[in-house]
């Protein structure tokens, strides 16, 4: 028996419809940066490792951009920066973001307290010094093995000193913490203070406003 134009319709629609789900993407459960690269990111997603370039979708996960300390993920239509081992899952939850405000002082001076390898230490914040840099005592003080690092020379105000180039575990700032940041150590005295330069403000929002300088970041 031939199929009526009727059956044939119902049929058509179920097939339609079967097809539409079949296509739909699949919303991920869980999902963690493993790896960070320019423009590139690598997932793991349920479970499964995915690696996306920007502009790539998987499973309802857009890869809007990326650097070596963040990516921005569009996942299902929500988007939110997200750092290296971090995990979300389909339960979107705003980004934390955290604040820290530091007034100026009388010498018009941004001064305020920070970890270097765990290791509680008072720092200027200077965005005209290139990394974060500091004197030979303050890097022994600190555990740092300066003369390990990369030997050559730094111009002071007043002189030519020799000057090494390390990399620091980490620098945390009001709670923004930041690994692998590039350093020079000095001989002598000079910086008096830690001078908490751009290697590691590069990683911040920085917003001055009367008198006072905020550090942010979302995480």
């Amino acid at each position: 028996m031939m199929p009526t134009t009727r059956a044939l319709r119902a049929g058509r629609r179920t097939a339609l419809l079967l097809a539409l789900v079949l296509s739909a993407p699949i919303a991920a459960q869980s999902v963690t940066i493993e790896a960070l690269l320019p423009n590139t990111v690598v997932l793991k997603v349920d479970g499964e490792r995915k690696t996306l370039r920007v502009g790539d979708n998987f499973r309802g996960i857009v890869l809007i951009s990326a650097d070596s300390s963040a990516a921005v993920l569009e996942i299902n239509g929500e988007r939110q920066r997200l750092g290296l081992n971090r995990n979300v899952t389909t339960n979107y939850v705003a980004p934390e973001r955290r604040q820290l405000d530091i007034p100026r002082n009388e010498r018009m001076q941004y001064i305020t307290s920070a970890e270097i390898n765990g290791r509680s230490v008072r720092v200027i914040v200077d965005t005209g010094a290139n990394v974060v840099a500091m004197n030979a005592s303050q890097a022994t003080a600190l555990g740092i093995d300066y003369r390990a690092g990369v030997a050559g020379n730094m111009e002071t105000a007043s002189d030519v000193v020799a000057a090494w180039s390390v990399n620091l575990q980490s620098v945390a700032v009001g709670g923004i913490r930041i690994e692998n940041v590039r350093a020079s150590v000095t001989e002598g005295k000079f910086p008096a203070t830690i001078l908490l330069g751009m290697s590691y403000l590069q990683h911040v929002e920085l917003r001055e406003a009367d008198g006072v300088l905020s550090l942010s970041r979302a995480w």
